[in-house]
């Protein structure tokens, strides 16, 4: 077993901890803690049973299912807080997985890679067209927002039908990623397909079965998980002496992108950077053209006012990141400098969110 399931598995043990601290009325400190901790595996065996199931299903479903559920923990945390008016978190924490995942995943995949390997090669194409995508998800969330500061008096129904409108498009460019991706340019994934098929090795046929029983039971677990976080959430970081713009920004996305951090940097270690980078890129571009406009669509469903005009700071920095990410990568090579590049932009903008008011 390695370290990292064996670390997984010990924090198994917080999910009826966090349950107990709950009931027994612990403090919304500690219930913060216990939960945020109990995520963690959880996404972690979710992403297991999806890679599973995948196998089951075949490329093109499992595809589907890979896209579908990557950002599982992130979507179901975010709709529970969104269902408790937690809006501007809600905001935070999808510009945060953004920064996080082209940053501090990125980056220390980068870093710890390059440290084992002099230098690293990635697809420098299936890159690029990420960085397009990419640019259109700034783009898109960036409309919005200069439309409200650039208009006096707007109304917030006009900036949600604006929203909607921007969602969908986004949503209909998504399916296009997945159409290029699986289906009319399969080809150019395969790299990290055979590779990450290489790591598992030749293996009996997964049971569907066990599978489906740990993703419905993970999935479950989560939102109940998710509930106790959403509820001790303001609380708690208001004893820690944390703003909600750094509560979504920085401490959200990292637990519920751990399982995901863990594995670029795993496989990055093992020099396959394609898929590592494929992990890190991918799960943005699913956060900006899926997870966030199904937000807001949701936001009509639960009454709440979910659009996509964001806080200007949050905008610059997801375009730095988004631009520094484009940069290192375009070239299809990596090494352990531009890891620590991406690190130390990624603690700049960690500090300027802290500070921020």
């Amino acid at each position: 077993m390695s370290t990292k399931n064996l670390i997984f598995i010990i924090l198994l043990l917080f999910v009826p901890i966090s349950w107990v601290a709950h009931f027994m009325e612990w403090g919304s400190l500690t219930i913060f803690l216990m939960a945020g901790a109990a995520i963690v595996p959880l996404a972690a065996w979710m992403g297991t049973a999806t890679e599973e199931l995948a196998v089951v299903v075949g490329p093109t479903l499992g595809g589907l299912l890979n896209a579908t559920f990557g950002n599982a923990t992130e979507l179901i945390v975010a709709l529970i807080a969104l269902k408790a008016g937690l809006i501007d978190v809600v905001k935070a924490s999808l510009t945060g997985s953004i920064i996080s995942n082209l940053l501090l995943v990125m980056g220390f995949a980068m870093l710890l890679g390059g440290i084992r390997y002099k230098e690293q090669v990635f697809s420098s194409t299936i890159a690029r067209l990420n960085a397009s995508a990419m640019n259109l998800a700034v783009i898109a969330i960036l409309i919005p927002t200069a439309v409200v500061a650039t208009s006096a008096g707007i109304e917030e129904a006009t900036i949600q039908k604006l929203s909607s409108a921007v969602a969908v498009v986004l949503i209909v460019v998504y399916g296009l990623t997945l159409l290029f991706s699986m289906k009319t340019h399969a080809y150019l994934c395969d790299v990290g397909e055979a590779e990450n098929e290489s790591e598992e090795g030749e293996s009996e046929q997964p049971n569907s079965l066990l599978w489906g029983g740990v993703l419905l039971a993970c999935t479950l677990a989560v939102a109940v998980e998710s509930e106790l976080l959403v509820d001790s959430l303001e609380e708690a970081t208001s004893y820690l002496g944390l703003t909600a713009l750094f509560t979504g920004v920085i401490i959200v996305p990292i637990i519920g992108n751990a399982a995901e951090h863990a594995t670029a940097v795993t496989v990055a270690m093992k020099n396959k950077m394609d898929l590592s980078v494929s992990v890190a890129m991918g799960s943005s571009l699913q956060i900006a053209l899926f997870v966030a406009p199904v937000l807001v669509l949701a936001g009509w469903f639960f009454g709440q006012p979910m659009d996509l005009n964001f806080n200007p700071f949050e905008l610059v920095a997801v375009a730095v990141a988004v631009l520094l990410a484009n940069s290192v990568s375009s070239d299809g090579r990596s090494d352990w400098l531009e890891g620590a590049l991406l690190l130390a932009t990624y603690m700049v903008l960690g500090f300027s969110f802290f500070y921020h008011p």
